[in-house]
């Protein structure tokens, strides 16, 4: 099968990149590894975005079916559940090859997020046992969490905003090691003025439980410890990459992240990239920016394919 452009990966990036190239009519195929929406499904489907211009409050995953919606409608081809493997040279053009196929395109987009991905783990007693009987790495569904005490494990952006979401309906609290969050200024004047109860300077250091959790273990500063009563331990301390596809993909690497310029160019002839997967100077991942890069990748790979005389 032939097409003007193949997006790989339809999280925010890559849909909207295929949003702008069917706007050029590029006849666009987008690749999903998994489902598509990206993290905003995968990871944080309860999350409220406030951020993105033009809604006010959405749930994450409300903002990446919206996007799926978008892209389809534009006439935007998805296989979902396709995992690309490779990028090749045939003639002058590119083929994609993937577990289920292989496809010929004249540009290629990179749109792959942070990959397949793994959580970070804390490595303490008790987190492998009950993984999944208590410890979790996303948020459960609210619904579960009703009456319930959780405990949240984390200081950024998406810790709070889970703890925050968890704080409608049960009691919560959140263990961060440092004296004050890395997260959005905004996001924690909500967490101070909510009923979260908050420890800093403060480690997790054992989860207890029988068949699931009922407690843990803190050790806040160097010497005092405390045992608190929880039924749900949620550990966002990030996440590692799996990126390790793109190496071969032969396009040049910075930190294990695809180096572009302005342009969204990478060091490949034809091969564009966007989102969390690129690196450059000053970069800031967000939604918003995944998108704005996504629109000059499609812009870029349009002008590579079409060759306008305004270019």
């Amino acid at each position: 099968m032939n097409y003007d452009l193949i997006i790989i990966g339809a999280g925010p990036a890559g849909l909207t990149a295929g949003i702008y190239a069917r706007s050029r009519k590029l006849k666009t195929l987008i690749l999903e590894a998994g489902n598509a929406g990206g993290q905003l499904v995968s990871l944080y489907p309860d999350k409220g975005i406030e951020n993105y211009p033009g809604c006010v409050l959405t749930q994450a995953e409300k903002l990446a079916k919206r996007m799926i919606t978008h892209a389809l409608s534009m006439g935007c081809e998805l296989h979902e559940n396709e995992m690309a493997l490779d990028i090749l040279e045939k003639d002058s053009r590119l083929l994609v090859v993937t577990d289920k196929g292989s496809y010929e395109s004249k540009a290629v987009i990179i749109a792959v997020g942070i990959g397949l991905f793994k959580p970070k783990k804390l490595g303490i007693p008790g987190e492998d046992q009950f993984e999944n009987k208590g410890v979790y790495y996303k948020i459960p569904h609210k619904e579960s969490l009703v009456d319930k005490r959780v405990l949240f494990v984390g200081g950024g952006n998406s810790a709070l905003e889970m703890a925050l979401i968890a704080s409608e309906v049960a009691e919560t609290y959140i263990v961060h090691r440092r004296n004050e969050f890395r997260a959005d200024e905004g996001i924690v004047e909500k967490v101070k003025r909510s009923k979260i109860i908050t420890i800093l300077n403060a480690e997790l250091e054992e989860i207890r439980g029988d068949q699931t959790v009922n407690g843990v273990t803190i050790k806040i500063g160097n010497d005092q410890r405390m045992n608190l009563d929880v039924d749900v331990v949620v550990i966002n301390i990030g996440y590692i990459p799996d990126l390790k596809d793109i190496q071969r993909w032969n396009v040049e690497l910075e930190d294990n992240l695809i180096r572009v310029d302005t342009a969204m160019r990478t060091s490949r002839p034809g091969v564009f990239a966007c989102g969390d997967v690129v690196t450059y100077s000053g970069k800031y991942k967000q939604i918003i920016t995944a998108c704005g890069e996504a629109a000059t990748a499609a812009n870029s790979a349009y002008k590579y394919i079409m060759k306008p005389y305004w270019s």
